[in-house]
């Protein structure tokens, strides 16, 4: 059974503060260990599952977070980054059983976890209608492999959001933001729990995992800065609309994914 794992840091426990995200500031260090001390779980739940295989895509920022020297055998990771439109999930195809989504985070505009965004911090992102997290960004990346998403870990809100899209997937809520605060479980018992749901998640059949891709997609990408928006409107297929949003749709989600690797 080959596993994907892609994991972010700002719902990683604890992370609050931008400059507990950053590579190489000052507050990195603490939270850069539990950032692995949760891949790390997430592994060891994956293997005891019965994965006999791991890719693990290190999915913030640099791409160079984890600290590598305690991963095990029958796992390869990917730092940096691909530049390709897969991005977060870059390497994720059809020979995948599943995939798992580690210190996820809520979407752009959201006031649940102080570090919420989408892929930047200079716009946030609409998927038909809906702010789009991460998170169903991803899983609709890994649906186009008919990969389905078998465990989630990060703040509150979104985990609770996961449940509209399928109530089979398997999550855990590591903290809860307030304002410019969070509320955050222990360390260990994130790392204990994530362990444990990942062994049963291995164990769900896929067919209850999987996810249907919506048949067509109208994407607004909402700019801070309107100049940066009537620019970018120039994309092939995309629509300028007043006052700082570009508008794109189409039938197929690789080309939403393109449009983000190249707008965002």
């Amino acid at each position: 059974m080959k596993i994907y794992i892609s994991a972010d840091i700002e719902g990683i426990t604890g992370t609050t503060v931008w400059s507990e995200t950053e590579l190489n500031a000052p507050d990195y260090a603490q939270f850069q260990k539990q950032m692995t001390n949760e891949v790390l779980a997430a592994i060891e739940g994956a293997f005891a599952g019965g994965a006999t295989e791991i890719l693990l895509k290190d999915a913030h920022d640099s791409g160079r977070n984890i600290l590598i020297e305690n991963l095990p055998e029958n796992v390869k990771i990917i730092r940096g980054w691909t530049q390709e439109p897969m991005c977060m999930v870059a390497g994720l195809d059809e020979s995948f059983d599943r995939a798992v989504f580690i210190g996820y985070h809520s979407e752009g505009g959201s006031e649940k976890n102080p570090l919420a965004h989408t892929l930047s911090l200079l716009a946030d992102i609409k998927i038909n209608g809906e702010y789009a997290s991460e998170f169903l960004i991803n899983m609709y990346a890994a649906a186009l492999h008919q990969v389905p998403v078998a465990f989630v870990s990060g703040d509150q809100a979104l985990t609770e959001h996961i449940a509209s899209y399928n109530d089979q997937i398997a999550t855990f809520a590591t903290k809860e933001g307030i304002g410019h605060a969070t509320i955050s479980v222990s360390p260990q018992t994130t790392v204990k729990e994530t362990r444990r749901l990942i062994e049963q998640a291995m164990k769900i059949e896929r067919t209850k995992l999987q996810i249907q891709l919506p048949k067509h997609f109208k994407v607004e990408i909402i700019y801070k800065d309107h100049i940066k928006a009537y620019r970018n409107s120039f994309y092939p297929g995309a629509t300028f609309k007043p006052h700082n949003t570009v508008q794109f749709e189409t039938n197929d989600y690789f080309e939403v994914l393109r449009l983000l690797q190249f707008l965002t």
